[in-house]
């Protein structure tokens, strides 16, 4: 970058103009002194160009210090349940390519996204109920209007009958964390509670739900039901009111409640989620997305793999899986556009 430098004429201190000066003031022996040749236009110019990129990083680097506060933020949570016998070998690989997806298409900070695997390092970070329950409610904490949050699962769900009556079909759908077996599953319910409940007017959560009996996992008041035409309707879902504070929270899952969800490899040759990869390149290759143009191309990719392998494996697609919309509020689907 050009600048202008003259000695001071009284201490022979050296004097720098970035800035188009015509005087300077010597911060040694407070003489003045006058530059002789000004700064170009051009050269001003990359100068504020120069000082705008340093004042937008160090914007982001005080976001990735402080992700509590940031504009973005996520959980990313992948269970393989090693050593189980239904042990599921695309969990982690369905969240690394998540996290790619976040970071480098949807533009969320790497320090603003947690991560609970298997492979993790950090004890922390291990998919334990506690841990994930943590997440959760880290996830929510201190967000304000404008916030995008994001929450991805990948593991085993359950179906727990209901016992508190807010359930039209009579189960509370529940995830699996790696230790369920003594600590319990993570109902719907406290997942409600969790992360959609306190979510304030301007704040959007979007959850992306890869596991079976999904389709109301965080227990939002209206499903929408749509068939192989795209034509839909929203379904009151909830008894009981499990909204936000006027917040937005969507949820897209991999099935409906009584149906399962499977990982394949007929995309890739590598085992990954059927919702997740179809959700991953509608992103990736869709611009200008609504709703119903992200629920409309996963159906159909998940349908074309279950397909493809009935045609080898006849009874793989005896229970169909259809990815579910549910969402804490009723909207036009085909008009909305999908804003992380």
């Amino acid at each position: 970058m050009a600048t202008i430098t003259i000695p001071c004429q009284t201490c022979g201190r050296t004097l720098i103009n970035m800035w188009g000066l015509r005087y300077a003031l010597c911060a040694e022996c407070k003489a003045v002194q006058v530059f002789k040749e000004k700064i170009k236009p051009r050269v001003l110019f990359q100068v504020g160009r120069f000082l705008n990129a340093a004042a937008n990083q160090y914007q982001e680097q005080l976001g990735q210090l402080a992700p509590k506060y940031g504009r973005k933020r996520a959980v990313l949570c992948g269970i393989t349940y090693n050593n189980h016998i239904k042990k599921l070998e695309a969990s982690v690989h369905n969240v690394r390519s998540m996290q790619r997806l976040l970071v480098n298409k949807l533009r969320f900070p790497n320090a603003s996204i947690r991560v609970l695997t298997e492979e993790e390092s950090d004890s922390n970070s291990i998919p334990t109920k506690g841990n994930i329950q943590a997440a959760l409610e880290w996830l929510v904490q201190g967000c304000q209007p404008g916030d995008s949050l994001f929450f991805y699962y990948a593991g085993h769900a359950t179906r727990i009958p209901d016992k508190d009556g807010d359930e039209v079909d009579g189960y509370d759908e529940a995830l699996c964390p790696l230790d369920y077996k003594h600590a319990g599953a993570i109902l719907d319910d406290d997942i409600n509670a969790t992360i959609v409940a306190p979510l304030p007017h301007g704040v959007t959560l979007h959850s992306v739900v890869d596991t079976c009996f999904s389709g109301t996992v965080l227990d939002l008041p209206f499903l929408c039901k749509i068939n192989w035409d795209g034509l839909y309707k929203w379904e009151e879902h909830q008894l009981t009111d499990k909204g936000t504070r006027g917040g937005k929270a969507v949820c897209i899952s991999a099935c409906a409640d009584d149906q399962n969800s499977a990982d394949t490899s007929v995309f890739t040759g590598r085992a990954i989620g059927a919702l997740t990869f179809s959700f991953i390149q509608t992103i990736e290759n869709e611009s200008k997305l609504t709703y119903g143009m992200l629920l409309n191309s996963m159906r159909k990719n998940v349908n074309h793999a279950q397909q493809v392998v009935g045609r080898f494996m006849p009874r793989a697609t005896s229970v169909p899986q259809e990815p579910q919309l549910s969402s804490s509020t009723r909207f036009e689907i085909y008009s909305e556009p999908i804003i992380f």
